[in-house]
């Protein structure tokens, strides 16, 4: 064995994180529940979602839906958007394309941290849904006296 296969080897650029198994069963939970939902969706808008210092955005493109066509709930750590968007097949014999997904749809996110739930607001312009969801206050730690 050459002198130098023995010697460690040190990369300056490699970054380490802990390891939290409860996250990565999370995120693959997710991703087994958008390819095995029972809530079969119809399409599933294009959604941006973002990390601020003081909140969370999403953004999703939900073009023809109006304010009465969408839901939103947020709990503890998830946010999930709902809507339906109807079809005008009633009044066409015939199409020749079809790119815009119609019927109902459900996509539900988890946050890496806690939300202020009373704080989440919304706004519809132009078709695209901004999600605003503030991080829950008092995130850090404090000392609590026994009385």
């Amino acid at each position: 064995m050459p002198a130098d296969a023995r010697q460690p080897c040190y990369d300056s650029d490699v970054a380490f994180t802990r390891w939290d198994p409860l996250r990565d069963l999370l995120a693959l939970h997710e991703h087994f529940g958008q390819l095995t939902s029972s809530d079969t969706p119809g399409w599933n808008p294009p959604v941006d979602l973002y990390e601020t210092e003081g909140a969370f955005v999403l953004t999703a493109e939900v073009a023809g839906l109006s304010r009465e066509q969408i839901e939103i709930h947020a709990e503890e750590g998830r946010i999930a958007i709902r809507g339906d968007r109807t079809s005008d097949q009633a009044l066409c014999e015939q199409y020749h394309r079809v790119e815009r997904g119609h019927g109902h749809f459900s996509r539900t996110f988890t946050l890496p941290e806690a939300i202020d739930v009373d704080s989440v607001s919304a706004e519809l312009k132009d078709g695209l849904l901004t999600v605003l969801i503030p991080k829950a206050a008092g995130r850090g730690s404090r000392r609590i006296d026994v009385a």
